[in-house]
């Protein structure tokens, strides 16, 4: 062995390299948080616990201006960091010191710190920001609503990027202040309670709270003319219900619907548990739009949804979200069985209440409806890819999986199943896989076929597998199965079907920009 002599101001200069040489340890977080139907959302690297956003909109000329602060911390030795955003930025600092930045991707922005961040490192990112929403265009479309006397953000699976710079998606939910400063006479509704308002020179500043972790898709932002009614729940949480002063001949329809949302949400309570938020409410702005969205808090309702008069069974459907998509979150988007097929079976479970139609009824109609060749049949709720992450197969299907699961395990263990989950995730984020594991924990039972035959096999399963022979006596009462011949359309329609039906329409969404996301 050759033993090389290190002369002293050599050792010393290499130990001089030491703290340089260990950066190499620091490297880019992620462009994206690691969803396979959408690579691009989401960012790795850090993990965000609050956003505060200090906004000021001009509706007159959809001008945003804002100033968002994230608080965050590293999750990595970290050089560089990906926020979502797409408005023009002006300044970013990173802990006080400017950063270097550039846009990126169709949504992105690289943020390079003045130093490296260690891992656990505390992360305070203030990015200032102008912009017209409405003019933002990301694969042809925006998420952004422009209106009369405003502008409206919701959307799903993303509308953050259109108004505030996050980490846009799921898996990092955060608390929310938005504070948003409009022209006198115009109002700012967003998620949570407003804390305060004031007046000053001509501009309303209000000031929401949402204290509870929530993806960035549901944080949400009207700002317009509205009608607001207030109330409060028999525990006492305020309830603020807003609706655009110029909905025409859907004013009243709307009205008649969301004004219940406080009875909904008690009756919700008996099946879920308690309410997971410090508000409730929702709003119908002016958009040419005929969807509804979960907004956490606050829901979304399209104009549209109540052209043919109230409908009452989207607001059980948007409201269930409150516990199944919002307090307990998917994993990924592949999991969005865990929110819609639950919020639709809510529906057939108010239907069932209000003596319209039996949820069993429902299944075996929508069982019935379609024939075994109907592409409904090829869609897997518990996967259905990026395309048809929203067709209603994940809604129907998904709703008659859990109906058989009712009817296997009986209305005891199903029940407990419904209002244990959403205890026991509360807040926070889950994967079908978990819920399975969950079902069978709490009903003792073997369910991994069940579910497979449900959410996973493409083709309609066998009646048998709604009906299964091992339901015990609470769960076959008043429910006879079909004959297993009996053609499609053999099942009685229920009474709330159509109504229910209506509701399909808040799987879509129109721009005049183009073809959007589906809810």
């Amino acid at each position: 062995m050759h033993r090389k002599v290190i002369a002293p101001s050599v050792l010393a200069a290499s130990l001089l390299l030491v703290v340089p040489a260990s950066a190499a340890s620091y490297g880019p977080g992620a462009p994206g948080i690691g969803d396979p139907y959408y690579p691009a959302s989401g960012n790795g690297g850090y993990d965000v616990s609050h956003y505060d956003l200090r906004l000021k909109y001009q509706p007159a000329t959809d001008l945003l201006e804002g100033t968002a602060t994230l608080i965050a911390t590293t999750t990595q030795d970290l050089s560089r960091f990906n926020l979502d955003f797409g408005l023009r930025v002006s300044e970013i600092r990173v802990n006080g010191a400017r950063a270097k930045f550039a846009a990126s991707g169709a949504h992105e922005v690289e943020v390079t710190p003045a130093k490296p961040l260690a891992r656990d490192t505390p992360l305070t990112v203030v990015v200032t920001y102008a912009g017209k929403p409405s003019e933002l265009k990301i694969d042809g479309w925006t998420a952004w609503h422009r209106t009369p006397d405003g502008g409206v953000a919701a959307q799903e699976p993303d509308s953050a990027v259109w108004w505030f710079p996050s980490n846009d998606h799921p898996l990092d939910k955060a608390t929310f202040d938005v504070s948003v400063s409009v022209p006198d006479g115009t109002q700012a509704i967003s998620n949570g309670v407003l804390q305060s308002q004031s007046s000053r020179l001509g501009w309303t500043r209000y000031n929401w709270r949402s204290n509870k972790p929530q993806a960035t898709y549901l944080a949400t932002l009207a700002v317009g003319k509205f009608d607001i009614t207030t109330d409060r729940t028999a525990s006492g949480l305020p309830i603020v219900n807003a609706y655009s002063k110029d909905l025409g001949d859907n004013a009243g329809a709307a009205r008649a619907s969301v004004e219940r949302t406080g009875e909904v949400t008690e009756w919700l309570e008996g099946v879920f548990g308690p309410y997971p938020f410090n508000a409730l409410g929702g709003y119908v702005p002016n958009v040419n739009a005929g969807f509804a969205l979960e907004t956490q808090t606050r829901p979304f309702y399209g104009p549209r949804l109540f052209n043919n008069g109230s409908n009452v069974s989207v607001v059980v459907h948007e409201l269930a979200h409150q516990w199944y998509g919002d307090s307990v979150s998917v994993k990924g988007w592949k999991d969005i069985w865990i929110n819609e097929g639950f919020a639709r079976y809510s529906q057939w479970l108010w239907s069932e209440k209000e003596g319209e139609g039996t949820a069993q009824e429902l299944a075996d109609w929508a069982y019935s409806l379609r024939p075994a060749e109907d592409a409904f049949w090829q869609v897997k709720p518990g996967d259905p890819g990026p395309e048809n992450q929203f067709h209603g197969a994940v809604y129907d299907r998904g709703a008659i999986a859990l109906q058989a699961l009712r009817n296997e395990i009986g209305d005891e263990a199903f029940f407990r199943i419904l209002k244990g989950w959403p205890t026991e995730r509360a807040h926070g984020n889950a994967g079908v896989g978990d819920f399975v594991r969950y079902a069978e924990k709490v009903s003792r039972t073997p369910l991994a076929q069940l579910f497979e035959t449900w959410l996973y096999t493409p083709g309609r399963p066998d009646a048998s597998a709604l009906h299964p022979a091992s339901a015990g006596p609470s769960a076959r009462s008043a429910r006879p199965a079909p004959p297993q011949s009996a053609p499609a359309g053999a099942a009685a329609e229920p009474k709330s079907w159509k109504k229910i039906a209506e509701t399909n329409t808040i799987h879509d969404t129109e721009h005049a920009s183009g073809p959007g996301h589906r809810h």
